[in-house]
């Protein structure tokens, strides 16, 4: 699948290219477009990197997998935490009434923008439900914690699932309180506390974008179904996505 995508936008860029030689560099108000994540791969070779099509098809499968399997993981938790907590639903439906009414359109950029409330939601369900549950960082010089010497070389493992509930950054932290990520809330929070997408150098390069393909999907299903809950605690399946052994279970209601 991964090498029938690279032929197909190679192809693309390589007609586009024929018919306009400029197409591609500037937008409508000519500043020099910003190339995507496989475009830049293939714009490199053709400038003489010397980038394999195994080494291309590679990246394009770490961008398929981390965008598929833990954006459905997110979104499941996200979807049942609603379902547990029908105050928090209200209140998001509320909001997407205020920006849709009745209408049936589309979300736009500028719609996702302002589903601020419905943000604080996905974020407190990824606070106790990380997609990544764990990660592996190796340290390139040696750190002392709590008067530990940990060399340089080291593999350490770093988990969300257990950071993510540290009681001094987050009171009653088995609580679902999406409160937690308004912005008041969070100025003064140390920006470690929290790394559903880990953080710095290695930070995941799609948050952003996983963030709004969250917001449109859950903003779809609310707008038409009320979510009910059904009590059923999950049985967590801790592996490199965070899962559960027997799925989580919703009731679904028509709105209309």
């Amino acid at each position: 699948m991964s090498y029938k995508v690279i032929e197909e936008r190679k192809k693309e860029l390589s007609d586009k290219k024929k018919k306009d030689p400029d197409a591609e560099n500037e937008n409508d108000v000519g500043q020099k477009k910003k190339l995507a994540f496989l475009d830049m791969l293939l714009q490199y070779n053709e400038d003489g990197g010397k980038l394999t099509l195994e080494d291309i098809r590679e990246e394009v499968d770490t961008f398929m997998f981390e965008g598929h399997d833990t954006t459905s993981s997110g979104l499941s938790f996200c979807l049942w935490s609603l379902a547990e907590h029908p105050d928090c639903q209200q209140k998001v439906y509320e909001e997407l009434f205020e920006i849709f009414g009745d209408t049936e359109r589309e979300p736009t950029t500028e719609d996702l923008t302002k589903m601020k409330y419905l943000e604080c939601v996905i974020k407190e369900s990824l606070r106790l439900y990380p997609s990544v549950p764990f990660f592996l960082r190796e340290l390139n010089e040696d750190v002392k914690i709590e008067g530990i010497n940990i060399v340089a070389g080291t593999t350490v493992l770093l988990a969300p699932a257990i950071m993510h509930k540290n009681p001094k950054y987050f009171p009653h932290p088995e609580k679902f309180d999406p409160e937690r990520f308004t912005a008041e809330n969070v100025r003064g929070r140390h920006p470690y506390a929290y790394v559903p997408f880990s953080a710095g150098p290695r930070n995941c390069i799609g948050q952003k974008f996983a963030m709004m393909e969250i917001k449109a999907l859950i903003s779809k299903v609310l707008r038409n179904y009320k979510l009910i809950g059904v009590g059923r605690k999950p049985t967590f399946s801790y592996e490199m996505i965070l899962k559960t052994s027997e799925g989580l279970y919703v009731k679904l209601e028509n709105r209309k």
